[in-house]
């Protein structure tokens, strides 16, 4: 385990790293309403390709971040991961000047290749760098950078690129003429490249920051593989269903945390809100979130464990979306935007528990549950689907309530299966 000095200098670049990909994450509840009306799409499930591109990557990407990780080490595998975000940030600089929604698709699913690899390498890095016992509370810690982040992004993004949102959406309904029509597209479509550009250069920057800074390496060896380990004398990753059923939690809950945080403007604009108005809403959510992990950060494991923690965000999450689609209006918006509270803990306490003993395969363990952060990807693609034949509440209750039903599982039984002793 890494001296008192370099455990505060590790999780200081963690932290900078968790606000980084924090805040490239949560653009995306900007884009949606951004690159429906700049690239003229029709309908709001064709919009939520934004993080159906975005979530995939993760899916397709976490198994060869693993290998790559075993090759280049996690200070190493951190900046190339930035290093392919800033890829796809420039990508958007084409895309913006073609109006391609294909393009900005394509940005994005080069991003969420990049973050793959960096949340591959810096969730079990957190995890492990200190006792498994207060893992929740150390991801708790990186966390407040990652939802702060997330919380001003879309403040950020959203004055820039959405400015006089309504105002435009008037100019466009008005205009008669189809080249006044393209320019007023083109105009806002230009809107994102300055800040793409920008945000290319620091991603740069802060991966040559992290190859040549001084943040420790572990060593497999140090990554829970004691004589009581879980992994003693098993050959293969399957052979840990805790690790497989955390795998599926991770799943539901990034779809869940997803439809909070991202959905929340379109569920807004469903009943009739502005844009104006509809932007900002990510932010709500992202700031009940950072309530959430400071709650955390004094709770675990000091007051409640891992697994109790889970418990409670999952019947708090079943109880806000129950008043939510009771609700209406700026109300059921409210309870939306506090499901972020509910949200808060459940990655800190889900990573742990299904990496907790895996040993050997900790890195491929984290691929395994990095894979399920795709739930980001298909749960608000089956939630654009439903709305074509259900009304947005019904729809958006259907698709979370069942999410936290299956954490609240895995927070009283799925973590335990398959182990040796009682966690």
């Amino acid at each position: 385990m890494p001296s008192s000095k370099n455990y505060v200098l590790s999780i200081t670049i963690i932290g900078i790293l968790f606000f980084i990909f924090g805040f490239i994450t949560w653009l995306n509840g900007t884009l949606i309403p951004f690159l429906k009306l700049a690239c003229d799409l029709h309908s709001d499930a064709q919009a939520l390709l934004v993080t159906f591109a975005f979530y995939m990557a993760y899916f397709f990407l976490a198994i060869p971040s693993s290998f790559i990780l075993n090759k280049t080490g996690y200070k190493k595998g951190m900046a190339l991961g930035l290093l392919v975000m800033a890829v796809g940030a420039v990508i958007f600089v084409p895309a913006a000047s073609g109006r391609s929604f294909g393009l900005f698709l394509t940005g994005l699913f080069v991003q969420g290749m990049g973050l793959s690899l960096l949340q591959t390498a810096s969730n079990p890095y957190v995890s492990v760098i200190g006792p498994i016992e207060s893992a929740a509370q150390r991801i708790s810690i990186v966390g407040i950078c990652n939802k702060v982040a997330g919380a001003l992004s879309p403040i950020i993004l959203g004055a820039i690129v959405l400015k006089g949102a309504s105002e435009v959406e008037a100019k466009l309904a008005s205009a008669t003429d189809a080249s006044q029509r393209d320019q007023l597209l083109q105009e806002l479509s230009n809107r994102v490249i300055a800040p793409y550009i920008i945000m290319a250069i620091v991603l740069a920057v802060i991966a040559l920051m992290t190859w040549f800074s001084a943040l420790p390496e572990i060593e497999s060896g140090g990554e829970d593989a004691s004589e009581d380990s879980l992994s003693k004398g098993k050959n293969s990753i399957f052979q840990f269903p805790h690790l497989l059923l955390g795998a599926l939690c991770l799943f539901l809950y990034v779809g869940a945390e997803v439809m909070a945080g991202d959905v929340i403007g379109q569920y807004g604009r469903s009943m009739g809100m502005s844009l104006d108005e509809t932007k900002s809403f990510t932010s709500y959510t992202l700031v009940s979130m950072v309530a959430g992990y400071i709650i955390g950060i004094v709770a675990i494991p000091k007051y409640i464990k891992q697994d109790i923690a889970l418990r409670i965000c999952a019947v708090l999450g079943v109880a806000l979306t129950t008043v939510a689609f009771f609700a209406h209006g700026y109300i059921s918006i409210l309870f939306i935007a506090l499901l972020g509270l509910a949200n808060s803990l459940m990655w800190p306490a889900i990573f742990p528990l299904a990496i907790e003993g895996l040993g050997k395969f900790t890195k491929l363990g984290a691929a395994f549950l990095i894979m399920g952060i795709a739930g980001g990807a298909i749960i608000p693609q089956i939630y654009g689907q439903m709305i074509k034949a259900l009304p947005v509440q019904t729809a958006f209750f259907v698709c979370t309530a069942s999410c936290y039903l299956y954490i609240l599982f895995y927070a009283i039984k799925g973590h335990k299966v398959g182990k040796k002793v009682t966690v």
